[in-house]
């Protein structure tokens, strides 16, 4: 039992140290609806995995990367990416359904995939989500300036001899990552609700986009470890209940910060 504990500990902390701080970039670039559309994404990956008996991890990661680089590529050209987007989210989604579905060959749980099944991850998910949340948080911090300055103003970091649209390549890439690890643990229609709702909460305490993605990361270790102990508690789903913890610490930030003004 303590193995146990400690295996689905690490791999929810594991996953909201990453998520936090990469969703200080999704608020600041205004791309919610992008991480949206990847996360969504990601079930057609799992189906792709299961049909080429591949690691779920593997397939997730290239159809996630697979999506974003259509929608990058298109963006430019279309007016309307709001509209792109929300093809691509519900398509992706209603795409990877059917797809689950139609492979016999093996009982497919949704369920798992869809809120997430952070109680069946074994030591090896551990570390692909270890390793994938330090890919991640490397990423940050090697270019967090050039990252920071393209997400807060493209125009004065074009200035400065940036390219934003490299900068924005690894941001997709990095999140891209985030959403193949993070399947296992919220689901993939949970993994933006884990990016967000951390980084919301740092922004209601935080001076400087820095002391935000620190805040961001410890919001979501704390409230995984708090969905943790709620769904043992509770006996309620674990991805759900993170969350949900989630959501009762922002809300305890906007009272806290209403009440200090």
């Amino acid at each position: 039992m303590d193995e146990f504990l400690l295996r689905i500990t690490l791999a929810a902390v594991g996953v909201a140290l990453a998520a936090g701080p990469l969703g200080c970039f999704v608020l600041w670039r205004r791309m919610v609806y992008f991480g949206d559309t990847v996360s969504h994404a990601a079930l057609l990956g799992v189906a792709f995995a299961l049909a080429l008996n591949l690691p779920i991890f593997l397939g997730v990661l290239i159809c996630a990367i697979g999506i974003a680089a259509v929608i990058l590529t298109a963006e430019s050209r279309l007016h309307h990416t709001d509209t792109l987007l929300g093809v691509a989210a519900h398509s992706g989604l209603a795409l990877g359904l059917v797809a689950v579905s139609l492979i016999t060959s093996i009982k497919v749980d949704l369920m798992r995939y869809l809120i997430g099944d952070i109680l069946a991850v074994d030591w090896t998910d551990v570390i692909t989500i270890w390793v994938g949340a330090a890919l991640c948080i490397g990423a940050l911090v090697w270019r967090w300036r050039p990252l920071l300055v393209s997400s807060l103003d493209r125009e004065m970091a074009t200035a400065h001899g940036q390219n934003p649209r490299r900068e924005g390549v690894l941001f997709t890439l990095a999140l891209a990552i985030l959403v193949a690890v993070a399947i296992k643990v919220v689901g993939a229609l949970l993994i933006t609700a884990l990016l967000i709702i951390p980084a919301a909460t740092a922004r209601l305490g935080a001076a400087t986009p820095e002391r935000m993605a620190v805040l961001a990361a410890i919001t979501g270790a704390a409230a995984a470890l708090l969905g943790l102990f709620g769904s043992f508690q509770l006996d309620t789903p674990t991805g759900p209940s993170i969350v949900v913890a989630a959501l009762g610490l922002l809300l305890i930030a906007s009272i806290a910060r209403r009440l200090i003004r």
